[in-house]
Formats: C-alpha cells, structure tokens, sequence
C-alpha cells in the first residue's frame, strides 16, 4: 500500500507553498493507485480525469494528483473535467480497470470554518504568507485523517480511455520559421504556417 506521506516533501516543493488542498490532491491520488494496485506512472500507463472547473478556487488539488499518480500536463495524461468537484478518475489503461475518488463534502464543509478560510483565504492573502502556527496543523491533519473519513471511494469499472500517441512529424513555419507539429499547421496563401501565424495572416497584422 501506497502512503501518500511519502510524496509531501516532493508535493510542497513542486506546488510552492504549504496549503491543506495539495495533500488532499496527494491523498486522493494515492487511495486510487492503492485501489487499482498500480504505483506511480513513469510514462502513460495511467491516466487522470480531474474534476475541478475553470478558476475552481482550489487547483491545489490538481497538484497533489500529479505528485502522487505520476499524470501530469507534460505527459498528457491529465485532464480536467470543468465539473466543479473535488474528484479525480484514474484510469489503468494496461488493465482498462479505473476508479473514482472524491473527497467528502462535510470535509470540505469543516475546511470552510476553520481560521485560515475565514481570516485569511477569504480575504486574499496568499497561502505562503499565513503563519505556519495556522497552516502545519491543517496539512498534519489532512495527512493523517482516515481514508475513510475523507475520501469517498468508489468501485471499479473498465474505462473506454485508451493510450494515444502524438503523431511526431513537423515542419517548420514559412513565416516565424518554429517548428510546428504536422497536424497542427495550416495552409494560407501556399504557405504553411503555425496557428498564431494562420491568425495573423487573415487579420492582417
């Protein structure tokens, strides 16, 4: 079994200051491995749905997922939903078995009352500067929460999500001369061109 400590120390690093929503991330991430019995992706062996939204106010927890699953931006194997929820899917695409895990509402509910929500995130003080007399205790108290009294986790079942690869043919750009992948380039005027370049061709500019 995965313990999600052991990603804390890589998690705070990576998302830049401590906070009690990237250990959720990390929490939630770890309770799906260990409930596929996969651990952490070197490349696209797994793959995450996150379910937060577009300027959802906690994005930390997209973080924590990362850390933990090994799916990231980079290796196109994270997703976001827009949902608005604190969830995350996390597809074994060898074995097509996923689970899905969220964390409970009457969590987020005490998150909502305590100190740090109400005299500090409500008014707009960044995270790196509440006092760690403030912070330490709700990241030790995510951490060492229960599975069970934080997270809702579900069955599993086969997903339809399967490995996809990126076609890795280029070509460089008749006007700015970058390299652009193939099926992302455009033909204007016999010219092939980039994207940016496609936009500022027929606006004029």
């Amino acid at each position: 079994m995965i313990n999600a400590n052991i990603y804390l120390e890589a998690g705070l690093a990576f998302h830049g200051h401590k906070c009690p929503i990237m250990p959720m991330g990390l929490r939630a991430g770890t309770a799906a491995m260990n409930r596929l019995g996969v651990t952490r992706a070197k490349d696209k062996e797994l793959f995450a749905l996150v379910e937060l939204g577009d300027g959802h106010f906690a994005h930390c927890f997209a973080d924590g997922i990362q850390v933990a699953t090994g799916c990231t931006f980079g290796k196109e194997n994270l997703r976001k939903t827009g949902y608005g929820k604190f969830g995350v899917t996390l597809v074994d695409r060898i074995s097509r078995r996923a689970v899905r895990v969220v964390l409970k509402s009457d969590v987020q509910a005490r998150m909502k009352e305590t100190i740090f929500f109400e005299e500090f995130w409500k008014k707009g003080v960044p995270a790196s500067q509440v006092p760690a007399i403030i912070m330490d205790p709700l990241v030790r108290m995510v951490m060492d929460t229960s599975e069970e009294s934080l997270l809702r986790i579900g069955e599993l079942f086969l997903s339809d999500e399967v490995r996809t690869s990126e076609p890795s043919e280029s070509f460089a750009c008749d006007r700015c001369g970058e390299l652009v992948v193939e099926k992302y380039g455009r033909l204007v005027g016999g010219r092939n061109v980039c994207i940016p370049c496609r936009d500022k061709l027929l606006s004029g500019k």
